[in-house]
């Protein structure tokens, strides 16, 4: 809550600005100047009737010298501090910035969004040129024909005697060439502008299925209220329906899985077990409830919006078979999943899958623009049943529940998210180099 003591500050700031002495606005207010001095250094409080009377005579509203800057101004500001941590921004001194100079509180609030909005975009792109096979597909394309395309010029241009059925064969080459370029990069740009547009068509059938099931907040009411629905009925309703026959298997296949949860974990039953207990431990209830730590989160991360809030939430997921493919994202605003795998190797998920059937509890913050807070839970488990003589293949879960901010601590085990965009210096898991590398 922002403090009330400010009022004299933004009085004092208001007054200068229109150029009033500090008498006058006293004479004005039915008030001494000595008194006025004290108000203005934040030594008395103010409220009222004189609060109105300071106020008209400053000519503006009294809410701007109470309230000041909004509230989310501050927690801009705030965030700003926390994303640059270097920069020793003084946040006991914060509020009386916002309330003296909010003009250049907002300066630095818009700058701190431009920022975290161009970072987001390079990450997007960087992971898209990285590991998109349909963007890599289209830059072969226009290559291979630039390539084609410079040949046959050299060989018009170096051979001075071509009989003129070989130079018309070669003249109409470049032709078709220079159409199949033209086409090659009117779909190269069109694969670029995909990634900037909600509404662009999905190009692979996992983020067909991920678009399906974020616009319903990850969360089919359709089989939660049980009754007649079928998992037939929710891929052939709403707007928001998949094409392609490969997205509806993949979406088949989840939605089944979806089904079985609600029937072993109905909503009521478990956030009444979260209520009760002293933390949300994905283990502590899965045993509580007889199933397995896999399904528990799963059903963590389908939670209502207003349920999974009002419990800290929401909670990500991210699920990957034993080869450490990811197959499932239920990524966080602030714990972005890469979009085409080559996740960050030092994620508990992954090691899960050396300890199977050991569940792991990690404190991370992440190694990016924001350096956030997570409490996270992994568990590798069997898919289908263990049989004698046939070798269980594995499935790991990994959770993600936001954490309060605290102070670095050792035992933070700091992560990314993936190679190519982690600025995190000399990390043993390094791939490859990354473009956002941190300096100085």
């Amino acid at each position: 809550m922002l403090r009330t003591t400010l009022t004299g500050s933004r009085i004092r700031e208001r007054r200068v600005i229109r150029g009033l002495r500090q008498a006058e606005l006293a004479r004005r207010a039915g008030i001494s100047a000595s008194y006025l001095n004290l108000i203005e250094h934040n030594r008395r409080r103010i409220g009222g009737k004189l609060l109105l009377d300071i106020a008209a005579a400053l000519e503006v509203e009294a809410s701007l010298l109470s309230e000041g800057a909004e509230a989310a101004l501050i927690a801009t500001l705030r965030e700003a501090a926390a994303d640059r941590p270097r920069a020793g921004a003084e946040l006991d001194m914060l509020e009386e910035f916002a309330g003296r100079f909010p003009g250049w509180a907002a300066l630095a609030s818009e700058q701190h969004r431009a920022i975290a909005s161009l970072e987001q975009t390079v990450e997007a792109l960087t992971d898209r040129l990285t590991h998109d096979p349909h963007l890599a597909a289209s830059l072969h394309e226009v290559l291979s024909t630039i390539t084609a395309i410079h040949s046959t010029a050299s060989i018009l241009v170096e051979t001075k005697e071509l009989e003129p059925e070989w130079r018309e064969r070669f003249h109409r080459n470049i032709s078709e060439d220079s159409q199949r370029l033209s086409e090659g990069a009117q779909h190269l740009v069109a694969e670029l502008d995909a990634g900037q547009r909600k509404d662009a068509t999905l190009n692979a059938p996992q983020d067909e299925v991920e678009a399906f099931l974020s616009a319903r907040g990850f969360h089919i009411a359709e089989l939660e209220r049980g009754g007649d629905a079928t998992v037939q009925d929710v891929l052939t309703g709403g707007e928001e329906g998949l094409t392609s026959a490969a997205a509806l298997d993949l979406a088949r296949r989840i939605l089944t899985r979806y089904r079985e949860d609600v029937a072993r974990l109905p909503v009521a039953g478990v956030v009444e077990a979260i209520r009760s207990a002293d933390e949300i431990d994905p283990a502590a209830l899965a045993a509580r409830f007889g199933v397995e730590t896999g399904r528990m989160m799963r059903r963590l991360a389908t939670l209502p919006g207003a349920v999974a809030a009002e419990l800290g939430g929401p909670f990500g997921l991210v699920v990957c078979d034993a080869s450490g493919t990811l197959t499932f994202r239920r990524p966080l605003p602030s714990f972005p999943l890469p979009r085409f795998g080559a996740a960050c190797p030092l994620w508990p998920l992954f090691q899960s899958l050396s300890r199977p059937l050991v569940p792991i509890r990690q404190t991370l913050r992440l190694a990016s623009r924001s350096e956030g807070r997570f409490t996270v839970h992994a568990v590798a488990e069997p898919v289908g049943v263990m049989r004698a003589g046939r070798e269980p293949l594995f499935e790991a879960h990994m959770l993600i529940l936001p954490s309060p901010a605290a102070p670095d601590d050792d035992s933070d085990r700091r992560v990314g998210v993936t190679c190519r965009i982690c600025p995190k210096l000399n990390c043993r898991g390094r791939r490859e180099p990354s473009i956002m590398a941190e300096t100085g």
